[in-house]
C-alpha cells in the first residue's frame, strides 16, 4: 500500500507522510506558535470527530489563527486524508500553524501566513498495549511543575512539552513507564498525552484544572454517568492520589489505561481495579455507537 506508513494532507493534496514538510522559518517550528488536535479512527470509522473539531476550532480562535478554511473544509480534508490512506485504524492529527513571516525578521505575529495541514499514521498507543495489560507504572514528578495556565493555556492543545519531556526523562531513568505532573499548588494535572483519573471510595475523580480537557476524558465522565458511577472534577492532592483505590489514564491514543503502581505505591494488589475494567470495556463498546462514530468510505 502506498500509504501504509501514513499520509499527509498539505496544500489541498494527499501525499505520503514522508514527503510532508514545513519551512524551517515557520513559527510553528521556531516558536511553538501552533495548535493541533488528534482524532482516532477505529475499525474504519472516526470516533467523536465533531467533538475534536469543536475543540480545534476553539483553539485556533484563542490563538488568533486563521488558516483560510471553514470547519466543513477542514473536516473534508480529514475525511479525504484517511479515505485515501486506506488506514482502518489510525492516529489522525490536524494542525494549524502561525506560518512563515512575510517580512523576514519581523516580530509581528500578524505578518505571518497561517496554514493548515494534517497527517494520519497507523494507530498509536501512548502507553504500549503490553504495559496497559499489566498496568502502567507512573512516577509523579514533584520537583518539576506543570507550566501554569496563566502562561500557556492547557485547554489549547499545544507543543509546549519542556516540562513533560524533563519529567519523562526522570520517570524513565527511574524505571517507570510514564509520568504525571503537579501544578504550582501541588495538585495532580496530567501526563504527556493523557488525562488522569483516581478512584477514591468508589468515586471517580479527575483534575478540574491545569490540563487539556480531553475528549477521552469527556467520554469517561459520560460513561460514568451512564453506568451510575459517581464521578467529579476535583483538586487531587498527591497524598490523595497515592491513597486511591484505583488509578487510570485516558487518551485518544489508546483510551483508558489501568495504572497499578504510582511511585512506590502498589495499587489493588498490583492488579487492574474493577471500576477501571468496567470503564475500559464500555469505552471500546461505545465505538460501535452510530451517534459517536462516522464511517469512512475508502477510495
Amino acid at each position: 500500500m502506498m500509504y501504509s506508513a501514513g499520509a499527509a494532507w498539505m496544500d489541498g493534496k494527499v501525499i505520503a507522510v514522508s514527503e510532508a514538510k514545513i519551512s524551517v522559518f515557520d513559527w510553528g517550528l521556531t516558536r511553538s506558535d501552533i495548535t493541533y488536535d488528534v482524532v482516532h479512527v477505529w475499525d474504519g470509522a472516526f470516533f467523536r470527530l465533531e467533538d475534536y473539531l469543536d475543540r480545534f476550532m476553539v483553539s485556533m480562535d484563542k490563538l488568533r489563527l486563521d488558516v483560510g478554511m471553514t470547519r466543513a473544509e477542514i473536516k473534508a480534508a480529514l475525511v479525504e486524508l484517511v479515505a485515501t490512506s486506506g488506514l482502518k485504524s489510525a492516529y489522525v492529527s490536524m494542525v494549524a500553524s502561525r506560518g512563515t513571516p512575510k517580512i523576514p525578521g519581523t516580530r509581528d505575529p500578524r505578518a505571518c501566513t497561517n496554514h493548515f495541514y494534517a497527517w494520519a499514521v497507523p494507530f498509536i498507543w501512548v502507553i504500549p498495549q503490553e504495559v496497559a495489560q499489566r498496568g502502567a507504572h507512573i512516577f509523579v514528578e514533584e520537583n518539576l511543575r506543570r507550566i501554569p495556565p496563566q502562561s500557556v493555556d492547557p485547554t489549547v492543545k499545544n507543543y509546549h512539552w519542556g516540562d513533560m519531556t524533563a519529567a519523562l526523562f526522570n520517570a524513565l531513568d527511574a524505571g517507570y513507564d510514564t509520568t504525571v505532573l503537579l501544578d504550582a499548588n501541588g495538585y495532580i494535572t496530567e501526563g504527556p498525552g493523557f488525562n488522569i483519573f483516581a478512584v477514591v471510595e468508589g468515586k471517580v475523580l479527575t483534575p478540574r484544572s491545569g490540563m487539556l480537557e480531553g475528549i477521552s476524558r469527556k467520554t469517561v465522565l459520560e460513561i460514568c454517568a451512564d453506568l451510575g458511577i459517581p464521578c467529579a472534577e476535583a483538586d487531587i492532592s498527591l497524598a490523595e492520589f497515592l491513597s486511591a483505590d484505583e488509578v487510570f489514564t485516558a487518551t485518544t491514543a489508546g483510551g483508558p489505561v489501568p495504572v497499578t503502581r504510582v511511585n512506590k505505591t502498589i495499587l489493588g494488589n498490583d492488579a487492574i481495579g474493577p471500576i477501571t475494567a468496567q470503564l475500559l470495556k464500555t469505552y471500546w463498546d461505545w465505538h460501535g455507537r452510530d451517534d459517536l462514530t462516522e464511517k469512512i468510505t475508502y477510495l
